[in-house]
């Protein structure tokens, strides 16, 4: 085997940050000319394996076990372990999310290999795949080598590819068994975490309303609000605004919050930091609303309007509710 991807479910589907790692593993695929299959287990596996096999690659694994029908890093790793030691992969990748920070280590202690982290990107020299991160809150981007014989762990940070580029195929199902001993699995899980009721997941959201230090003070939140109802839109927010208490921690977005890739994602009255950069440079259309010209969040903006978001979101939010 080539380069195996590890498949995560949520809802019954396939996560989408599954679905950009499997973006990445196609792309490298091409270019050092090595098969892609994907692994399916856990939780409605047999639903993930039949949605992974409309995709391009080479097969599809699928593993079952009562042992997996809840979550358990130890089950999840050694699952994986075991895996990788029957079929040999070259490369192991999956989309780096919390639930996979978990339990990836320990995957990667168990088969004594490395685990890179964070990864948005690669480049293949002279036959070697060297892995792209940032460092230092985004400043800085450095090229990483495993120089262990393979396998070697990838995870792909979220949003450093689209899902949108998934190549669509037909792919068989083949079943493989592991050995899984309750009593070694010292771990198990309760209900999933949620912060808080009424939380938001920005990351499956299509289009996004972020705001920042511009919005001048909390009072003119409900401002922002009547314009995300008209817009059918989420509410996203620099670090700033949630230090501040105004929206919740689930709403940040950027390199100590989430990182997200909407059709649409509208800056308002945000600078663009790179801490917040990192977070929503992969959105599809990003338009900035800023009254400094200056500001470097037009750098990134695919359009740019340079005035003050108190005159223009309710001329915005009223168009919006005219149509």
């Amino acid at each position: 085997m080539d380069i195996l991807v590890v498949l995560e479910g949520v809802n019954g589907t396939i996560h989408r940050i599954s679905k950009e790692a499997l973006v990445a593993a196609q792309a490298l695929g091409k270019d050092i000319n090595q098969k892609v299959s994907v692994l399916a287990f856990g939780k409605d596996s047999a639903n993930l394996s039949k949605e992974a096999s409309g995709f391009n690659v080479n097969e599809v694994i699928l593993v079952e076990d009562d042992n997996l029908n809840s979550y358990s890093a130890d089950a999840y790793a050694e699952t994986i372990k075991q895996v990788v030691e029957k079929e040999s992969p070259n490369f192991v990748i999956m989309g780096y999310s919390y639930l996979v920070r978990d339990f990836f280590p320990k995957v990667s202690a168990r088969l004594q290999k490395p685990l890179i982290t964070d990864v948005i990107g690669y480049k293949t020299d002279g036959g070697k795949t060297l892995y792209t991160k940032q460092v230092i809150h985004g400043k800085l981007t450095v090229d990483i080598e495993s120089k262990v014989e393979g396998p070697v762990l990838v995870g792909f940070q979220s949003a450093a590819y689209s899902a949108d580029n998934l190549e669509n195929g037909s792919a068989e199902i083949r079943t493989v068994a592991v050995a899984l001993d309750s009593a070694q699995l010292k771990t198990t899980s309760e209900e999933p975490f949620q912060e808080e009721s009424g939380g938001v997941d920005l990351t499956a959201a299509d289009k996004i309303i972020s705001i920042g230090r511009g919005v001048g003070k909390e009072e003119n939140m409900p401002m922002v609000k009547d314009l995300a109802v008209a817009l059918k839109a989420e509410i996203g927010a620099s670090r700033p605004i949630v230090d501040s208490g105004w929206l919740p921690n689930s709403h940040q977005v950027g390199s100590s919050g989430q990182s997200v890739t909407p059709n649409l994602y509208l800056a308002l009255g945000i600078s663009g930091a790179i801490q917040h950069v990192v977070g929503m440079k992969g959105s599809k259309n990003i338009v900035a609303i800023n009254r400094d010209p200056d500001a470097p969040i037009f750098e990134v903006a695919d359009y740019g309007i340079v005035g003050d978001i108190l005159e223009i979101v309710p001329k915005l939010t009223e168009s919006l509710k005219n149509q």
